[in-house]
């Protein structure tokens, strides 16, 4: 193990070296490569072709054909049936239901013929009574209209005609008045006043308190505000005399040097040094598409298969 880090090995996750086996090999094109090259050289055994599935016994691997049950009872299903159907029979308490006539067919409108009873009075199509009938009388005749529309043409109406009648400018105030002095005329003293005027539940005066007034409370002393504080000379800036700073720069002081420690490894009984396991190591890992041309191309159709391009 190198004193520092890790070797190759360790990085990759093998548990062994992986032989260089390509080194000075020619290149070979996997463009329109066979599957199997051994297979187009020298001998090769014949099996005779592929047999397709066809009634004969050539397809299949045995020489005759071989039943899954020998000697297996025949049951014949039609015979069954009836036997189902004699034991259902046999739980039978009586004989089948037959009804004692057919259904009755109706005939003709208005006919009873096949209903389970017969006619309703109150279905009859027969009209009740009726008293006599007197028509109504004639309507009155009158002359007919008279020409004219009304405005400004006497004598056009059924009646006679309205005599003419001044209508007065303002009439209704002049009524109005007329009624208000007739009814200042019958009112006798002014409004009636009671002494004994009810007041409401609270005084007018929202202020108002029959008890004195506690005596007035005086201020606490106010205390006096100190000035505030201004330094005699605005603030120094620091620069390298370190002017604005309230002491002067101290004087430097040599520091005495000190060798550190050195720390003891931890090693064990072997003095070696510990290194903690390693945790899980990768491997290299067979990509999709290297996975998809060998799922996709096999032993059954090696033979059929066609170079697909994207």
């Amino acid at each position: 193990m190198p004193a520092e880090g890790k070797s190759d090995m360790d990085r990759i996750g093998l548990f062994s070296e992986m032989g260089y086996v390509t080194i000075g090999d020619k290149y070979v094109s996997h463009y329109m490569r066979p599957f199997n090259e051994a297979a187009s050289k020298n001998r090769q055994m014949l099996p005779g072709g592929t047999k397709t599935l066809s009634a004969l016994q050539a397809g299949y691997f045995e020489p005759q054909f071989v039943r899954i049950f020998d000697g297996e009872a025949y049951s014949n299903p039609v015979q069954l049936r009836r036997r189902y159907r004699l034991a259902e029979s046999k739980k039978n308490l009586g004989k089948a239901f037959l009804p004692s006539n057919g259904d009755k067919l109706p005939c003709g409108l208005g006919s009873y013929y096949g209903t389970i009873g017969g006619s309703y009075a109150y279905f009859s199509p027969q009209l009740k009574a009726k008293e006599r009938y007197i028509p109504p009388g004639k309507n009155f005749y009158t002359n007919p209209g008279k020409k004219g529309t009304g405005y400004g043409y006497a004598n056009l109406t059924i009646g006679e005609q309205y005599p003419h009648e001044p209508d007065g400018y303002e009439e209704e105030r002049i009524n109005a008045k007329k009624a208000q002095e007739e009814h200042k005329r019958l009112v006798k003293g002014g409004p009636f006043k009671l002494n004994l005027y009810p007041q409401e539940y609270f005084d007018m005066n929202p202020y108002f308190n029959d008890k004195p007034l506690p005596p007035v409370k005086k201020p606490p002393p106010e205390k006096p505000i100190a000035p505030p504080f201004k330094p005699s000379s605005p603030a120094k800036k620091s620069g390298g005399m370190k002017g604005g700073t309230f002491d002067p720069y101290p004087s430097h002081s040599a520091d005495p040097y000190v060798i550190k420690k050195s720390k003891a490894v931890t090693t064990n009984k072997e003095r070696q040094i510990f290194h903690p396991p390693p945790g899980p190591k990768s491997r290299p890992v067979t990509s999709i598409i290297t996975l998809n041309v060998t799922r996709s191309l096999n032993v059954k159709n090696y033979k059929t298969a066609q170079l697909t391009s994207y």
